[in-house]
């Protein structure tokens, strides 16, 4: 019966989500559960592309990566993989009709990282950002409004900016890593290796910015959607915050986190203010 392999694909990018990001299961948790099994399925292909091209360095990224397309589309226009990850995932596009244009944008930035290395203009650094990370914004969006599309337009650039801010986040903490293991940097005009205060507070502001129109949209999502997207703004404000107040030698040489108890206390505290109807 398909039904089982269905639900076992479902475990399947169940169980990438958790392996890859505990803070974002743990977000993810908090959706209701009519729509958490499909961001999982979301999860699942963009974690699993995202590893093509940063992980796999013993082997033919370029030659996994298009085989890794040719099942995509395969997947999408048969309606059913044996790869277990883009058989969720088709699932979930399908379902919610996500368009074609999004998955395309997504994967063109992902294939930018087998070879681009550095992002010297603001044009190329937006449009590497709209395809690996305000997409999948706008992925989950479909989700969340459910066919809603006056609420989806509504939304959409709320949802782009909070994706933005969320991977312009990331940038900063792993600047040490895509710097020293992948050789990438994404911040334009900015020399990473004479990283100074103004430079990164430069990059913060931005992020804040971000941060702020993403906000609207969270106080505007469905009910189903609220409680999980605003904790994840909430652990990645955390996040920014420890990084705003880390010299920029620093944030060059570790990797800054937020330590387990933390996380719990900022559960506690997005469970409160969503109670409290603060959101």
């Amino acid at each position: 019966m398909k039904s089982i392999f269905d639900h076992v694909s479902f475990e399947c990018s169940k169980l990438v989500t958790k392996s890859y990001s505990t803070s974002f299961s743990s977000a993810v948790k908090m959706l209701a559960p009519s729509i958490r099994e499909d961001i999982y399925n979301i999860y699942g292909f963009v974690r699993f592309a995202d590893e093509i091209v940063d992980s796999f360095h013993q082997y033919d990224k370029e030659l996994l990566f298009e085989l890794f397309e040719q099942d995509l589309e395969k997947a999408l226009h048969n309606k059913i993989s044996l790869n277990p990850i883009l058989n969720s995932y088709q699932h979930t596009v399908n379902r919610y009709e996500i368009p074609k244009d999004l998955i395309d944008a997504f994967m063109k930035s992902m294939k930018q990282d087998l070879y681009k290395k550095e992002y010297q203009t603001t044009a190329e650094y937006q449009e590497y950002i709209y395809g690996s990370a305000d997409v999948v914004g706008l992925m989950c969006l479909k989700v969340f409004v459910k066919g809603n599309e006056v609420l989806y337009e509504e939304l959409k650039q709320s949802a782009m900016r909070l994706g933005s801010a969320f991977q312009k986040v990331n940038f900063l903490r792993d600047l040490k890593a895509d710097f020293e293991d992948l050789n990438r940097t994404y911040f334009p005009n900015t020399n990473l290796n004479q990283l100074d205060e103004t430079s990164k507070q430069e990059i913060i502001a931005e992020i804040e910015s971000d941060f702020a129109a993403g906000f609207v949209g969270i106080q505007k999502l469905p009910i189903e959607a609220k409680f999980g997207v605003y904790t994840a703004y909430i652990y990645y404000k955390k996040l920014l915050s420890k990084l705003k107040k880390t010299p920029s030698l620093e944030i060059k040489n570790t990797r800054i986190r937020v330590p387990d108890y933390e996380k719990a206390g900022l559960l506690a505290k997005c469970y409160l203010n969503y109670r409290l109807n603060i959101i």
